[in-house]
């Protein structure tokens, strides 16, 4: 079920999905409450627009191969509100990652081949591990990468103002407010 997106772009979305029963996981669940509506708000433009929307999830160590089986427990857990928010639509990819980047041990690579991506647009939590550690594989990939500031977040702010300092300096990515991307 692959598509080819209107244009090189496609939006993803990291760890949003969860029962956040983990470690700091009622500090992560309080930031991503935050960034939720903003991050619904990016998806609906991106796909009034045409850009393929990309789920990439962690399992917090219950692997399974039933994406819907994981999204129904995210809706029943304590991060119910955003997996409402954020239900990934039939035609939505959503995949698996085993570990902090979403190209570690996934076939995310090979997808974003397949659509001709070449730019990404990166949010969720958090962002100074699993959104910094993918946006650093995507830059060594040679793909754009866009960091989308009110649809990012982490335990603390300051972990995330040091992120911030690592994708501008380091990766040479995009920074900006989700209302600033323009779809056109």
């Amino acid at each position: 079920r692959t598509r080819r997106s209107r244009n090189s772009s496609a939006l993803i979305i990291l760890d949003m999905l969860s029962e956040f029963e983990f470690p700091d996981g009622d500090v992560v669940l309080r930031a991503a409450r935050r960034i939720a509506k903003p991050i619904a708000r990016l998806k609906q433009r991106a796909r009034t627009a045409k850009i393929s929307v990309i789920y990439v999830n962690d399992t917090a160590g219950k692997w399974e191969s039933d994406q819907q089986a994981f999204v129904d427990r995210c809706l029943e857990g304590k991060g119910r509100e955003i997996a409402e928010l954020l239900r990934p639509a039939k035609d939505d990819y959503f995949m698996f990652k085993p570990k902090h980047s979403a190209f570690y041990g996934t076939p995310l690579a090979e997808l974003l081949r397949m659509l001709k991506v070449q730019q990404l647009m990166l949010t969720g939590t958090t962002s100074h591990q699993c959104v910094l550690f993918t946006a650093s594989d995507a830059h060594v990939r040679e793909l754009a990468v866009t960091i989308v500031t009110d649809c990012i977040a982490a335990a603390s702010a300051e972990e995330t103002r040091h992120a911030l300092f690592i994708y501008r300096r380091a990766l040479q990515a995009q920074v900006i407010r989700s209302t600033s991307i323009s779809f056109t």
